[in-house]
């Protein structure tokens, strides 16, 4: 029964804590754009290679790798 008395009071510091960072992000506007965000990985993309990669170098004789 002790417990509860110190497990109610943290759950609800806890409680404060969450609905004040959830107000913060709100004032702060991280959920005004939702759609931007998700479509600019797309532009980001790195170009791709304009010339064929470099073939690989022929085995001698002798290095089979025995």
């Amino acid at each position: 029964m002790n417990i509860l008395l110190m497990l109610l009071p943290i759950s609800l510091v806890l409680l404060g804590l969450a609905i004040a960072a959830f107000a913060w992000a709100v004032r702060k506007g991280q959920f005004d754009d939702l759609d931007t965000p998700a479509l600019d990985i797309l532009d980001d993309a790195p170009p791709r290679p304009s010339a064929p990669p470099a073939p690989a170098p022929a085995l001698r004789e002798g290095d089979d790798g025995t």
